[in-house]
């Protein structure tokens, strides 16, 4: 059971996580489409809005809202007592999204550092790839449903007697 005094700040903290993760996931979907606005043919001016405004929305704005988000998350798990399967399946998914978040930074500085040799790729598989992750988090997050066990073979559930093969430490 949480603690009572913390009881209070729940409904904030998850105000703060889904309007972080809203400004976090509509953040992914943006930048891939301002990606691919990265044209030297535009003219100086409008490639380094462009450029600017993919780096310091990404520096700025997304990464900030994603750590907010993540934290906030963590936060309620342990406060909400949520060590569920569906949490871990969740969380599995949030995991594709840092990873998704992670590429879109790479690729903001790709662009930046190629002068123009890198392409960044047309913004639907982009959008498609993330679109994944996020319904499976909305699925998981709205339905909570009963995963039961995993299903996993019966090798992997019996001990098999043998030592492992490296030392482990002892204190």
């Amino acid at each position: 059971m949480i603690l009572g005094w913390l009881e209070p700040i729940i409904p904030h903290l998850k105000a703060l996580h889904i309007g972080m993760l809203g400004l976090w996931t509509a953040g992914l979907f943006a930048l891939p489409r301002m990606l691919a606005r990265h044209d030297p043919a535009l003219g100086q001016t409008d490639y380094e809005r462009i450029r600017r405004a993919t780096h310091y929305g990404y520096t700025f704005v997304i990464t900030p809202a994603a750590v907010l988000a993540i934290a906030s998350g963590t936060l309620l798990v342990f406060l909400r007592e949520a060590f569920v399967l569906w949490m871990l399946a969740k969380l599995v998914a949030v995991a594709a999204l840092v990873a998704f978040h992670a590429w879109v930074g790479h690729t903001i500085v790709a662009v930046a550092e190629t002068e123009g040799t890198h392409t960044p790729p047309e913004p639907l598989w982009p959008t498609v790839i993330l679109t994944v992750p996020i319904l499976a988090i909305l699925t998981l997050v709205l339905a909570k449903p009963e995963l039961g066990e995993i299903p996993m073979p019966g090798w992997l559930l019996e001990p098999r007697g043998v030592q492992l093969p490296f030392d482990v430490p002892r204190r």
